[in-house]
């Protein structure tokens, strides 16, 4: 427990470039996973929030990113979109997630990213 209120304290003062919010649809996918799983996305969601590293965070349409985990041989994706609305800080918000099993991200996950982007928008 002293580990983890040392590594808190620590990343409580490291730069961050944006902030992390899960939507539903997304925080439903991480909860499927098993508990290591989900703590290897976290763990790289944090690092991507710090360093902005397009190994761990991409762009793959015109609105739409993908955090990237790659753990125990499988590929699992977050996509994301941003929400830069407030000058005072930079959201990107986690909208759903799946596990790669080809090559290219299936279309019908990243239409789904973009409806929850527009509904997400036009709730606000």
């Amino acid at each position: 427990m002293e580990t983890y209120r040392i590594f808190a304290h620590i990343y409580k003062y490291q730069m961050k470039f944006f902030e992390t919010v899960f939507l539903e649809e997304a925080d439903r996918f991480i909860r499927t996973l098993d508990f290591k799983s989900q703590r290897k996305i976290l763990y790289n969601i944090r690092i991507a929030e710090q360093s902005n590293d397009p190994k761990l965070f991409k762009k793959i349409t015109e609105n739409i990113w993908e955090f990237r985990t790659k753990y125990l041989g499988k590929q699992i994706r977050l996509l994301a979109f941003w929400d830069k609305r407030e000058n005072t800080e930079t959201l990107v918000v986690a909208s759903n997630g799946f596990v790669k099993r080809r090559q290219k991200i299936p279309q019908k996950e990243i239409k789904k990213a973009e409806q929850i982007r527009e509904k997400y928008f036009n709730e606000i």
